[in-house]
């Protein structure tokens, strides 16, 4: 009888409350009163979670989105709209700006900087340094905070791209600089001074 009132009341988009009822290593299983929903680890939080067990008890609380109803399957959410930090992000990340943020994740291509909670934006290992890198835990930490240009900004896949190369010097053309103006110092006195030009001697009595 619970479960046909609950499942004849509850729509996809409302906000209700149950109890956590178990915790894998996925997710956690809400009771909504009679019917269980599960809470996925990527439903959670706009950040990232790296286990469940972390942020809920079992017996705690908790307010849910009914994110969608398959059958007797019923998927929630804590990804409140409210609370989106994509809002505005646009504009707090646009492209050729500085940002600082903290490591949170490696792979072999790149590292994921938290940006802050629900934003990660992908510092490719190409992007890390000028010299040749082969992957970036060669060189970085997790944890490690890290200062980076926005070079590319997907609001649509809500990707953002880093470089901390962009914001090196460039001390190659530097260099260039310096070796060119030498040489042409070496060739303004060289000019100066005729080649091939004898010594005077003293004409002999």
């Amino acid at each position: 009888m619970k479960r046909r009132e609950l499942f004849e009341r509850i729509s996809i988009g409302d906000v209700v409350e149950g109890v956590v009822k178990n915790i894998t290593d996925f997710g956690c299983f809400v009771d909504l009163g009679g019917v269980d929903g599960l809470l996925h680890i990527s439903e959670m939080s706009w950040g990232h979670i790296d286990s469940p067990r972390n942020v809920f008890k079992v017996g705690e609380e908790v307010k849910v989105i009914i994110k969608e109803i398959n059958g007797s399957k019923i998927a929630l959410s804590r990804k409140f709209d409210d609370e989106n930090p994509w809002k505005g992000a646009a504009e707090k990340y646009s492209i050729g700006s500085t940002v600082t943020g903290k490591v949170a994740r490696m792979t072999d291509f790149g590292a994921f900087v938290e940006l802050e909670p629900g934003i990660d934006a992908l510092l490719h290992v190409s992007q890390i340094s000028k010299e040749h890198i082969n992957k970036p835990s060669d060189v970085l930490k997790k944890g490690e905070e890290v200062t980076a240009k926005i070079v590319d900004f997907d609001e649509e896949n809500k990707k953002i791209s880093l470089s901390v190369k962009a914001l090196l010097p460039d001390t190659g053309d530097e260099t260039a600089k310096e070796d060119t103006g030498e040489a042409a110092e070496t060739e303004e006195t060289t000019a100066d001074t005729p080649e091939g030009t004898p010594e005077e001697t003293p004409a002999e009595e």
